[in-house]
């Protein structure tokens, strides 16, 4: 008998007092870092892509690998990466926090299809207001002080 799982995250994160420094050229380059570090720890990428100030990653995670630390890894080695790479000026690192929302198989190409169309989306919509409606939509309890 083997481990059998289907663990699909939407994790979002956001750069440090959510700076809009992302610029678009450049965000292939950090995609792809942040690929290789998903398949180094066995987990599987559905789809990655930015607005200026945060990160949308939709990926499969390996049994073996814990969430907060897929992400402290993935944070801290791409803003090394970044800034080494000075790939783009202005940023000073990520945020603590993140967000992270378990999603079925049902869920899956709604939400590859939501993560591709990041820019779109956000010339209608502010990174505080989509992040409240996702804690909102998955019941998690807001915590007022993080949304001035």
């Amino acid at each position: 008998m083997t481990t059998y799982t289907q663990i699909y995250y939407h994790i979002i994160f956001s750069t440090k007092n959510r700076r809009p420094v992302l610029a678009a050229p450049n965000r292939e380059v950090l995609f792809r870092y942040i690929w290789g570090i998903l398949k180094n720890n066995k987990c599987h990428l559905y789809r990655i892509n930015a607005a200026d100030d945060h990160v949308h990653i939709f990926t499969s995670l390996h049994p073996t690998v814990a969430l907060a630390d897929l992400v402290r890894e993935i944070k801290s080695s791409s803003s090394r990466y970044i800034k080494d790479k000075s790939l783009f000026p202005g940023f000073d690192g990520w945020q603590d926090n993140y967000g992270g929302f378990t999603h079925s198989i049902n869920e899956k190409n709604a939400i590859i299809d939501y993560i591709k169309k990041q820019e779109e989306h956000h010339k209608k919509i502010s990174f505080q207001e989509e992040l409240r409606r996702m804690l909102e939509e998955a019941g998690v309890e807001i915590e007022e002080k993080y949304f001035p």
